[in-house]
């Protein structure tokens, strides 16, 4: 009598599995380096039955890029339309922090997508936007009729877009901290964001002078000079050695006089960022011996950076995880030296944080700069500058 084997229990929620190892695995590595074999591994299954979820790696990769989004909405869908700001932001906030290892794929992988998806996937995040915008309103004009305080200035959906870039901002780093204690840290940092009045913060009209890009003056440095914009608008894996060869006058194979490889380049390009943001932070707090002034001048001097040198920043900050360990462990390193300077300060003007707290909150002053500038387009002027660090100020709660 032949014994059949008894077939594996199929989990019904196999997709979601599969979208939510895939997440985790395109914000670690990025698009292009994670493998649909390893993304199977992942799920406990083979590369062939995950093909009978999904056609190729595109389709998958597609699908996680909106997942998050569709989370968002569907928690927004489900509030009652007179919900409070508190509760639609506590609603955002609760779906980012069960997503968290899995959410950061449409911050910066999203430029992958093809010109439908990314047009659908901006068009969620403006109905995300719009609602939280109508409780922001609603909330203003209600206080207003009671007399608490004037109506929302015309830009409160620069306010909006700032804080969730601090909600967003927990998809982008590893910092360990218990669940309650971030959907609380954050929901007061939103909220004090949105709340924001029209006048300045104090110190935010500072003028900041940033250190200059060096002038390329040998082949090398044109070189570095033509990739970072080819890096910024077309993504890294998506720029050949013959784009940027063209750029600066040279056969292709030229290239490799001066460096050994294309991810050679994005690394100097890194480094380069690296380099100036310490150099801005240092020029910036000579002299400044108040705390709060000291992460005035800091929010100040970042948000001046990112705004100067927007290319050289994205590219930074978005490509960073396509790097080798090797060329990772530098970076790495200034990443958290410069992290620790602005943990230092806000901890000085704020004792009651712990360093994960302060550590939570400084990054989320960095999502309140990468939104609100997508918002204003990056046009870099005097005003935009001092309306989003003071916004950042405001996150971090000074």
């Amino acid at each position: 009598m032949t014994v059949e084997p008894i077939a594996a229990t199929r989990p019904r929620n196999r997709r979601q599995l599969i979208v939510e190892a895939a997440g985790r695995l395109f914000s670690e590595r990025g698009y292009h380096a994670a493998s649909m074999e390893e993304i199977a591994a992942g799920v406990g299954i083979t590369a062939a039955a995950l093909y009978r979820h999904f056609p190729n790696k595109y389709a998958l990769f597609a699908e996680c890029a909106h997942a998050m989004v569709d989370r968002l909405v569907a928690a927004l869908d489900e509030m009652p339309a007179e919900a409070a700001p508190a509760d639609v932001l506590t609603a955002l906030i609760r779906v980012t922090v069960a997503h968290r290892a899995s959410g950061g794929v449409y911050r910066w992988e999203a430029r992958y997508l093809d010109r439908a998806d990314r047009r659908l996937l901006r068009a969620k995040f403006a109905h995300v936007t719009e609602r939280v915008t109508e409780a922001v309103r609603r909330e203003g004009v209600a206080e207003a009729v009671r007399g608490e305080r004037p109506c929302p200035p015309a830009d409160v959906e620069l306010r909006v877009v700032a804080a969730l870039g601090a909600i967003g901002s927990l998809t982008m780093h590893h910092t360990s901290i218990a669940q309650r204690r971030v959907e609380e840290l954050l929901s007061a940092c939103a909220l004090r964001v949105v709340a924001a009045g029209p006048e300045p913060v104090a110190g935010s009209e500072r003028t900041v002078e940033l250190p200059a890009l060096p002038v390329p003056r040998s082949r090398r440095a044109e070189i570095l000079a033509a990739a970072v914009p080819l890096f910024a608008r077309d993504g890294f894996t998506s720029v050949t050695n013959g784009q940027i060869a063209e750029a600066v006058g040279l056969a292709p194979s030229a290239l490799y006089r001066h460096y050994p490889g294309k991810v050679d380049i994005l690394a100097a390009a890194c480094l380069q960022a690296a380099g100036l943001l310490a150099q801005a932070v240092d020029q910036s707090l000579h002299g400044v011996a108040d705390p709060y002034e000291a992460v005035v001048a800091l929010a100040a001097t970042y948000v001046a950076y990112s705004f100067e040198h927007t290319a050289l920043t994205s590219v930074a900050e978005a490509e960073f995880v396509g790097l080798p360990a090797e060329l990772q462990r530098p970076l790495l390193l200034a990443q958290r030296e410069h992290i620790a300077v602005w943990e230092q300060q806000l901890r000085l003007v704020r004792p009651e944080l712990d360093p994960r707290q302060a550590r939570v909150l400084v990054h989320a002053g960095f999502g309140v700069v990468v939104e609100a500038g997508r918002r204003l387009r990056w046009q870099d002027s005097p005003a935009g500058r001092t309306a989003v660090t003071g916004l950042v100020v405001r996150a971090l709660g000074l």
